[in-house]
C-alpha cells in the first residue's frame, strides 16, 4: 500500500486545482491554511481516516465552534478527493440550523453610517466609495473588479464567477459618484478600485483598510469585514421587497437555503416575536 503523505508539490498542485475549480481567492487561502494546520498537527504521521478523525476530535477539544470545525474538515476532505484518498474522508458535525444570529457579529445600518462618516473625515475617498459600492449592490469582495468605467456608463456589471454569469444593476446615484471619482483619478477605462500603482485591490487590502477604519469610528472590529456589508444589503433589500427568491437571484445564490441564512433575525428580534404570541397569561 502506497504511503499517504502531503508534499510541498502536492500543496502547490492542490492550489492550482482549487483555482481551476474557480474557488474564490479567500477560499483557496483558507483551504491551504487549514491543510497546513493539519500537516503541522499530524507531525509526519501517515494520512488515513483515523488520523483525520483524531484531528477532528482535536479541533473540538480545542474549543472550535462546530461551523469552524466543519469548514476546516471541508479543506481536508477536498484535499483527499484531489489526492484520490476517498477512504480518508470523515463526516462533518451535524449542526442544527440557527433560529437567530449573534447580534455581536451583526453590522447594523448605524455601524455602516459610522464607517462612512469616518472614511469621509479621514479623507479616504476610495474606501468610502468602496464601502458604498459593496453595500449598495450586495456584490462579493471578489466581484469588486467587475465595477469598471464601462459598467458604470451602462448602469450594470456583468459578473462571471464559478461558471455562472449574472447581471448586477448599479444604482444611478452610485454610478455618478464613481464616474466622478474615476475622472479625478484619471481612470479612463477598466476597473475603478485600484492601488496607487494601478493594480487591482485584493481581498486582503480591502479587509485591512476596513479593520483600520474601525479604530477611528468606534465600531467593533469583529463586525467589520466585506461580507457583512453584503449581509446588510440582503437584509435591507428583503425588508423592502419581501421576496427571498428575487433576493437569491440578486445575490447570485444557487440555493434559497443559502439566502435564508442572511435573513436570520437577531436574538432580540426573535424574543420580541415570541413575546407577541401571547401564550403566557
Amino acid at each position: 500500500m502506497a504511503e499517504k503523505n502531503i508534499s510541498l508539490t502536492d500543496l502547490a498542485e492542490f492550489a492550482v486545482y482549487l483555482q481551476d475549480e474557480e474557488r474564490s481567492e479567500g477560499t483557496v487561502e483558507k483551504y491551504l491554511r487549514d491543510v497546513r494546520h493539519f500537516i503541522e498537527w499530524a507531525g509526519g504521521r501517515q494520512i488515513n481516516k483515523q488520523a483525520v478523525g483524531e484531528w477532528k476530535e482535536h479541533l473540538i477539544a480545542m474549543g472550535y465552534q462546530p461551523v469552524t470545525v466543519n469548514s476546516m474538515l471541508a479543506a481536508i476532505n477536498t484535499l483527499c478527493n484531489f489526492m484520490g484518498w476517498d477512504d480518508c474522508r470523515v463526516k462533518y458535525l451535524k449542526i442544527q440550523r440557527k433560529v437567530f444570529r449573534d447580534k455581536s457579529r451583526e453590522l447594523t445600518r448605524n455601524d455602516y453610517t459610522q464607517l462612512l462618516a469616518a472614511a469621509e473625515k479621514n479623507g479616504q475617498n476610495r474606501l468610502h466609495l468602496l464601502l458604498e459600492t459593496i453595500c449598495a449592490t450586495g456584490i462579493r469582495v471578489s466581484e469588486v473588479r467587475y465595477i469598471t468605467v464601462e459598467a458604470l456608463r451602462q448602469g450594470k456589471a456583468e459578473v462571471s464567477l464559478k461558471g455562472k454569469t449574472r447581471t448586477i444593476l448599479l444604482p444611478g446615484k452610485l454610478c455618478k459618484k464613481l464616474l466622478q471619482y474615476a475622472q479625478k483619478q484619471k481612470i479612463a477605462s477598466g476597473e475603478i478600485f485600484l492601488t496607487k500603482s494601478g493594480k487591482s485591490l485584493n481581498r486582503k487590502q480591502i479587509w485591512a483598510e476596513m479593520k483600520r477604519l474601525c479604530k477611528s469610528c468606534g465600531v467593533e472590529a469583529g463586525k467589520v469585514f466585506p461580507h457583512n456589508l453584503r449581509h446588510l444589503f440582503a437584509r435591507t433589500f428583503y425588508q423592502v421587497c419581501k421576496d427571498v427568491v428575487r433576493l437569491a437571484d440578486v445575490l447570485g445564490h444557487s440555493s434559497i437555503d443559502t439566502t435564508r441564512i442572511y435573513l436570520i433575525s437577531t436574538g432580540a428580534e426573535h424574543a420580541k416575536v415570541m413575546a407577541r404570541l401571547g401564550l403566557i397569561s
